[in-house]
């Protein structure tokens, strides 16, 4: 391994800020999505089905991501334009995906059961997820490739602050909007002006965020890091790592894989039916052209903000409770059973406010699903020349759990009568998730 030099605190940050506004930009998709298609006209039913194609590209294009920019060198760097390119995309589509229904198009069938106007909204939804995966992925792989092994602990906590500060900023945009008295309400098939001005500011916030890591950050060339000396450190032997101490890296690979899958399959739930819920638990409708409705997707991006905020508080503590426990393992098991039981609670919550407390223990699942599987993994990797790769790969342990919980969506939303259950049902996935991390071995 090269010895690679230390950087300053802001030379760390200026390589991950740019991720604050790709985050902006993810926190909008995850928290109105589903109000913008029930707002177009899609039957909760068959709503989580509106929720494969964003697993689903990232599946097929961070794989992609990763492999060519191992192999690419450019007087721009190695990650930088792959970054600089999905920020582009996705800066058009936020601008087009919340007009689906004001352009005019037809409300009528025309493919697959969906009207013009939906199938607008979900090609821009389908074209929105790929270039945020396209922009997403190099801002993990910049950290592995220019940062060294004692200062990645500092790198990656400030992408989590930046990643859950970004969430934060996302979700509470249309409240915001809506306090300042920006529309909240449209007519049928129209998303009201409070989503769609969030969508314009958060593009704009994106594409400076992404242009200030493109100018401040300048990538090691081939030539500089064929230069750095390697790193004394003692090399890891073939006895070494074949030993039992040493677990394979496709055993790493499958069984923080099965974590991910109850965890993501989970998270895909509160994101397509949290809506529905809240409007049910707190506002008592579920008529999606009712000003109650609306309030109640404003009220979720609020809970979502309070989520991140939960997220970030319990990252901070992560460290201190794994030195507590002498386990990072036990600390992921106890994040995952706290997540669980904050989506639990909302069985019993009528109150919008007393959310709060459930989406604060559902941020500590989610710090957690943020950090460990990902220090777990690169641990396992420690040193590979296919960290682009491997890490494109193991993004199909985050998809794919998505995809098979939106095909079963409709089924097991039928089964559970409301979608008030589904968030009960999101809460025993994570719990469920949390005995798997027993099957985990850790690198020693």
């Amino acid at each position: 391994m090269k010895q690679i030099p230390d950087k300053s605190f802001w030379n760390l940050w200026n390589i991950s800020f740019g991720f604050f506004g790709v985050q902006i930009a993810y926190a909008l998709q995850s928290a109105n999505i589903s109000s913008i298609f029930t707002a177009l006209g899609a039957d909760p039913h068959t709503l989580s089905f509106f929720w494969i194609l964003p697993p689903l590209m990232g599946m097929i294009v961070q794989p992609i991501i990763g492999t060519l920019s191992d192999k690419t060198w450019t007087r721009f760097g190695r990650r930088i334009p792959y970054l600089f390119v999905g920020a582009v995309i996705a800066v058009a589509v936020m601008c087009l995906l919340p007009n689906a229904g004001s352009l005019g198009l037809t409300t009528q069938v025309v493919l697959w059961g969906l009207s013009g106007t939906m199938l607008f909204g979900l090609f821009s939804l389908m074209f929105l997820d790929t270039s945020i995966n396209i922009a997403m992925q190099p801002f993990k792989m910049m950290v592995g490739d220019m940062v060294n092994e004692k200062q990645k602990t500092t790198a990656y906590s400030i992408q989590s602050f930046l990643c859950n500060l970004g969430s934060v900023v996302g979700y509470l945009f249309p409240y915001i909007f809506t306090f300042l008295g920006v529309q909240n309400i449209a007519p049928e098939g129209v998303i009201p002006n409070s989503v769609i001005y969030s969508f314009y500011i958060g593009a704009a916030i994106l594409i400076i965020c992404v242009i200030y890591t493109v100018v401040n950050v300048k990538e090691y060339s081939p030539e500089q890091l064929d230069a750095m000396p390697l790193a004394e450190e003692k090399a890891e032997t073939g006895a070494e790592a074949g030993s039992s101490k040493t677990p394979s890296i496709a055993f790493t690979f499958f069984s923080i894989g099965l974590v991910q899958f109850f965890c993501w399959a989970a998270f895909m739930y509160m994101w397509s039916y949290s809506t529905g819920a809240i409007a049910e638990m707190c506002w008592n409708t579920t008529d999606t052209q009712s000003a109650g409705y609306q309030e109640a997707g404003n009220w979720n991006g609020v809970c979502y903000a309070v989520q991140a905020v939960g997220s970030v508080i319990w990252a901070a503590c992560i460290p201190f409770i794994s030195k507590w426990l002498h386990s990072d393992k036990l600390t992921y098991t106890l994040s995952l059973v706290l997540g669980g039981i904050g989506f639990i609670s909302m069985l019993w919550i009528n109150d919008p406010h007393l959310l709060w407390f459930a989406y604060l223990l559902v941020g500590c699942g989610w710090a957690a699903m943020l950090a460990f599987p990902f220090i777990f993994f690169t641990n396992a990797l420690q040193g590979n020349p296919k960290m682009g790769t491997y890490l494109g790969l193991f993004n199909c342990t985050i998809c794919l759990p998505q995809i098979v919980a939106a095909v079963l969506g409709g089924v097991i939303l039928g089964a559970a009568g409301s979608q008030v259950g589904m968030l009960a049902i999101a809460g025993a996935l994570l719990i469920a998730g949390s005995l798997a991390v027993a099957l985990i071995k850790v690198k020693k």
